[in-house]
């Protein structure tokens, strides 16, 4: 039974968890993780920190169910992590992107979501909303094989969210990305757990983790060294600092003879506060768009995707409605004395979805067609005879 904590079920818990690498003859190769416990919690960005072949790769597969543990209890979302049942239920983006070279970014999107079992209307909308979220709609007739690093970096993220994931695992998510591609990244995390999803995030840029992560564990040799909240890992409680506006220089000598009647210590250093380089490149970009200098790289992203936004879809329902609405009446304006005002076809159009629903009529004529940048025959010849079959039925 999983592990309760403050009334909610724990997204992974691990305790005990070891894989040993053997050979042939079952010879102890590797102690890849040795007798780690840890846990996530729901909604919560929990870091996994350490150097290379500190087992953060292996503890990730092992919770995928890609590996098998040579001892200690793994669950997630309470069950077995090889049980099928909760693979639609997360994303994850390897520290590598192995994609298709061949297909542009929308087939790639579309063959993931296939696999998932979407809808064609669904994969459509969200395939649209996520090449505009990471930046790559005036790319999505490239091939992937012709993307640099970081644009591939992009897609891949969107194709760890095309299921819309409660639970989301980034291996190295920012690696090969700019510092515009890296801020959006960590603020698309942000606004995640803002929705209640679970994100486990390896990284080896330490800056990164500590501006998303809400806990962490440090691991080295296979272990856990240290483990805690952002706040605990990185309190000094070897110094004081006191901030305050520019000192004058004998102001500043008196403060640091008082220290030192009192304390019996000196000033360790002064200095005058410093930008985050991040902030001062942001700036810089700006800047340079304000100015409208071209650039020939991925675009800035856009929007989160609105069906990563649950709580904002009936909103967005209605005020398509309404726009739609209120262009029908404008078309009319001739043929009309009077012309209704937004307010009042807007009533209209709450009226009606709280009407009951008519019942429905047996529609005939062909199935919409995908978006002409999807070549579904060839999608269709990378899909197992399983697939084909879910997907024509």
């Amino acid at each position: 039974m999983v592990r309760q904590g403050a009334d909610r079920e724990m997204i992974v818990e691990a305790v005990g968890l070891t894989k040993v690498f053997r050979d042939f003859w079952m010879r102890t190769k590797a102690v890849a993780v040795d007798h780690i416990d840890f846990h996530i919690e729901p909604g919560e960005i929990f870091g996994l920190l350490g150097p290379n072949g500190s087992g953060k790769s292996t503890t990730i597969k092992m919770i995928l169910g890609l590996l098998h543990k040579t001892a200690g209890r793994l669950v997630v979302f309470g069950k077995n992590p090889s049980d099928v049942s909760i693979k639609n239920r997360i994303g994850f983006l390897p520290e590598e992107s192995y994609l298709y070279r061949f297909l542009n970014a929308r087939e790639t999107l579309d063959y993931y979501g296939r696999l998932f079992q979407l809808d064609r209307n669904t994969r459509r909308r969200r395939t649209e909303e996520l090449l505009e979220m990471v930046g790559l709609t005036n790319v999505a007739h490239r091939p992937i094989g012709e993307f640099s690093k970081g644009m591939t970096r992009r897609i891949g993220i969107a194709q760890a969210l095309v299921n819309d994931p409660d639970f989301l695992i980034l291996d190295e998510p920012t690696s090969g990305l700019d510092p515009i591609g890296t801020k959006q990244v960590k603020e698309l995390l942000l606004e995640l757990r803002a929705r209640k999803k679970t994100i486990l995030l390896s990284s080896h840029l330490l800056s990164d983790v500590q501006d998303v992560c809400d806990r962490m564990v440090m691991l080295y040799g296979g272990t856990i060294q240290a483990e805690g909240t952002v706040d605990e890992m990185l309190k000094d409680s070897e110094h004081t600092v006191i901030e305050t506006p520019r000192l004058k220089p004998e102001t500043i000598a008196r403060v640091e003879e008082l220290i030192q009647s009192m304390e019996g210590v000196a000033i360790d250093s002064i200095r005058e506060p410093r930008q985050r380089l991040e902030d001062v490149f942001m700036n810089m970009v700006e800047r340079a768009r304000e100015n409208k200098v071209a650039t020939s790289g991925a675009a800035e992203g856009g929007a989160t995707a609105s069906f990563l936004k649950q709580d904002d879809l009936g909103d967005d329902l209605i005020e398509s409605l309404v726009n739609e609405a209120v262009q029908e009446d404008r078309s009319k304006q001739l043929d009309q004395p009077a012309v209704e005002t937004d307010r009042e076809v807007r009533d209209q159009v709450l009226e009606k979805l709280s009407e009951p629903d008519p019942v429905p009529q047996q529609v005939k004529g062909p199935a919409p067609e995908a978006p002409r940048d999807v070549d579904n025959d060839m999608i269709e010849g990378l899909l197992s005879p399983d697939e084909r079959d879910k997907e024509s039925s």
